[in-house]
């Protein structure tokens, strides 16, 4: 199980280190020409040369969206000579889901409780004022978004030490989540992870806020850096690579809305 929360939330595998690494693993070559999606009882699959895909392992793979499945046929079309399963993050993240399955939903749902119980945007700076500023703007917005919605409090605290938030806060928050698919949940998941906020997660999926306005909170620490540093490159594309891997994951929750 813990193998396929790390593989539903590890991302950071982007820019030139990621180029390097490209360079020395195989990726499989193209074994198809005709890529196609069919419906049947409701769920839609992608097909190969007429045959529908399936997991590494063997799983078929299906969604109840044909939005999806037409997400996921574009990106098996868009290959070149070779497979490059980076390129693909919408096949990747629904065949991690498929492999999980269903019995994987409750994991998954602690794993994001988890991060919301210690989250980011619940641990503050305390200097310099300008960032100090920021988290307070951008932040504290979401959990006012946030506590309104489920009738519920925050408390946020200055520095790393750990302070406990509330039992009952933690379980409205569970309970959001609870009848939602593992589809869905390992969505979740992947944002959690590339946010570093269960929090900004749980926001996005009640519409509470945009995916732009996630994408810029999950970065107030960064750009704060970048903003007195300058922009790395490597690091800079990392990010792009995050992105993408989000926009995905943030696809899929509002398809199966």
């Amino acid at each position: 199980m813990r193998d396929f929360l790390e593989d539903a939330i590890q991302h950071q595998d982007a820019g030139a280190g990621r180029a390097q690494k490209d360079a020395l693993r195989e990726l499989p070559k193209r074994f198809y020409t005709d890529v196609g999606v069919t419906e049947a009882d409701g769920a839609y699959a992608v097909t190969l040369d007429n045959r529908p895909t399936k997991t590494p392992t063997g799983k078929p793979v299906r969604v109840t969206s044909e939005a999806l499945a037409e997400q996921m046929r574009a990106e098996w079309a868009a290959q070149g000579t070779h497979i490059d399963p980076d390129l693909m993050p919408h096949v990747k993240l629904i065949n991690s889901a498929t492999e999980g399955g269903a019995e994987a939903q409750p994991a998954l749902v602690d794993e994001v409780i988890t991060y919301a119980g210690n989250d980011m945007l619940l641990y503050r700076a305390d200097t310099p004022r300008e960032l100090v500023e920021r988290q307070e703007q951008v932040w504290d917005d979401v959990l006012v978004r946030l506590a309104r919605h489920f009738s519920v409090s925050f408390q946020p605290t200055v520095g790393i030490i750990h302070k406990a938030q509330a039992p009952e806060m933690l379980e409205r928050l569970r309970a959001s989540l609870t009848e939602l698919d593992y589809l869905a949940v390992t969505a979740m998941v992947s944002l959690t992870g590339l946010t570093g906020s269960g929090l900004l997660a749980i926001a996005l999926r009640e519409g509470l806020i945009d995916r732009d306005a996630a994408w810029a909170a999950a970065h107030v620490d960064e750009d704060y850096q970048i903003s007195l540093w300058g922009e790395d490159f490597e690091a800079s594309e990392r990010r792009k690579h995050r992105r993408t891997e989000f926009d995905a994951a943030v696809n899929v929750l509002d398809a199966l809305k």
